[in-house]
């Protein structure tokens, strides 16, 4: 049995905060990706998350709040840094690293000092979390490793009945996962890309953002969600190909009796079935995931996908491809 799919009026969010309230997950749109749900306050309710997506218990998770919620619940501080942060893009795709608060769940943090924060800008996230009161934990409503969903279909696809009520606020508008960054130090860090560059908080502090290999040399930095080498991953394997090679590698691929899927900005000619992969990296994250779940789906041997370009604007979905090609196969976890 499917989950129920509702349209975002004003009694289905209230079904959603009752439903959250209980206990209980709820499928909620972001502009980055659909996340499954649950009171962050309540370790039932986040056990009840790790227990659907299969998540190792040492993964945090990220607490989504509503504009102008009072952080300190969640963080010991917000530092400077972070509230320049905060000024500048949230509500966004962009989540924050800070010193843990007494009180949270050792789940939330994955054990750690630090708890991760957001404020996502869809409105309807927006609305549940204004009527609710109070933090959501919500990771990527996929199994544990899979490619996130961006629909509420691919919710409801991923987890029938285990999740009573999704609610639909469309195709998410970001479509790959927030831009997170360590301010819990005396330095930022950048631990995953996303739709908010490096340079664009660096204009924002007034200096530059490590990189997480920089800030290790020093010290060591949280484990965040989405930073395993195998994630984002189709049941499919995946190979990415320079989109010079495309070609040679598909037909190859084909003489080796192979059923072949493609996403690329041009057709490379042969494939069972291509995708057309878009020019600007905006509009290639936005349809990033959607496109490997509908390749994922047609019982294909392999997928090819052109390597992104190099360059700031589209550190995102190269990593997002990176981590789904080593963990795509039928082999992975979930």
């Amino acid at each position: 049995m499917a989950a129920r799919i509702d349209f975002p009026t004003q009694a289905a969010i209230d079904e959603a905060v009752a439903v959250l309230r209980a206990g209980g997950l709820i499928g909620l749109p972001t502009e980055t990706v659909y996340g499954l749900a649950g009171d962050a306050a309540n370790p039932a309710a986040v056990a009840a998350i790790f227990a659907a997506k299969g998540r190792p218990n040492d993964h945090p998770v990220i607490v989504h709040v509503a504009p102008g919620a009072d952080l300190s619940r969640w963080a010991a501080r917000v530092p400077d840094d972070a509230r320049r942060l905060i000024d500048a893009w949230w509500p966004g795709p962009l989540t924050l690293i800070l010193p843990r608060a007494q009180g949270v769940d050792d789940a939330v943090t994955g054990g750690q000092d630090t708890v991760g924060l957001r404020c996502p800008s869809h409105p309807v996230a927006q609305a549940v979390l204004a009527a609710f009161g109070g933090g959501v934990a919500a990771p990527s409503a996929n199994r544990f490793g899979r490619v996130s969903p961006t629909t509420a279909q691919h919710v409801a696809g991923e987890f029938g009945d285990a999740v009573p009520l999704v609610l639909d606020g469309g195709a998410c508008e970001v479509g790959i996962e927030s831009t997170i960054v360590d301010v819990s130090g005396d330095a930022p860090v950048l631990l995953r890309p996303g739709h908010i560059a490096a340079a664009d908080l660096a204009r924002t502090l007034g200096r530059p953002v490590l990189t997480r290999a920089q800030a290790e040399a020093l010290r060591a930095t949280p484990r965040v969600s989405g930073a395993l080498a195998a994630h984002y991953a189709p049941r499919t394997p995946l190979e990415l190909v320079a989109a010079e090679a495309l070609p040679a590698r598909l037909a190859a691929a084909r003489a080796a009796g192979q059923a072949v899927g493609a996403w690329s900005r041009r057709d490379p000619g042969g494939a069972a079935r291509w995708l057309a992969a878009p020019a600007e990296p905006e509009a290639y994250a936005h349809q990033l995931y959607a496109a490997l779940r509908a390749l994922d789906g047609h019982g294909l041997d392999l997928l090819l996908v052109e390597a992104p370009p190099d360059g700031e604007r589209w550190a995102g979905v190269r990593d997002r491809l990176g981590r789904a090609a080593v963990g795509s196969g039928p082999g992975t976890p979930v």
